[in-house]
């Protein structure tokens, strides 16, 4: 089971660092006036978030199903905890619908959202994340 904690943990770290990372892409991307930067910028873009933000995501949430069925957790802390990872879920389809609109090119936020949707959906869902697992408090 240790195994699977550690596994866990490193896909969730890569999830949540393509959560940040795909935002500030989007930043470039909008602010990119050459084609030859947004191409390039497309191609990172869907590179992160297919090869990589959501096989972690997969596998994420598959590992933590896995955790949740062998420990057998119980209490109010976890239907809080499962309800700010389903948000999560949520917002990573949305940045996956952001980049399909970069990649037709129509693009309708400015630079100044992009830098927004950077740390405001995903960090109070995180530092949630973690208040209720360490502190249990319901």
């Amino acid at each position: 089971m240790l195994y699977i904690k550690s596994a866990h943990i490193i896909f969730m770290v890569a999830w949540f660092a393509g959560l940040f990372y795909l935002p500030r892409l989007f930043v470039y991307h909008a602010q990119a006036e050459d084609t030859v930067s947004k191409e390039r910028f497309k191609v990172m873009e869907r590179k992160l978030y297919r090869g990589i933000m959501t096989p972690c995501m997969v596998l994420t949430l598959g590992l933590g199903t896995w955790l949740w069925l062998g420990y057998g957790f119980r209490g109010g802390w976890l239907h809080a905890k499962l309800l700010l990872v389903a948000i999560l879920v949520a917002h990573h389809f949305y940045l996956g619908a952001l980049i399909k609109d970069f990649a037709e090119d129509k693009n309708r936020h400015s630079h100044v959202f992009y830098r927004w949707l950077n740390e405001i959906p995903a960090l109070p869902c995180l530092i949630g994340i973690v208040i209720l697992v360490v502190v249990k408090p319901f």
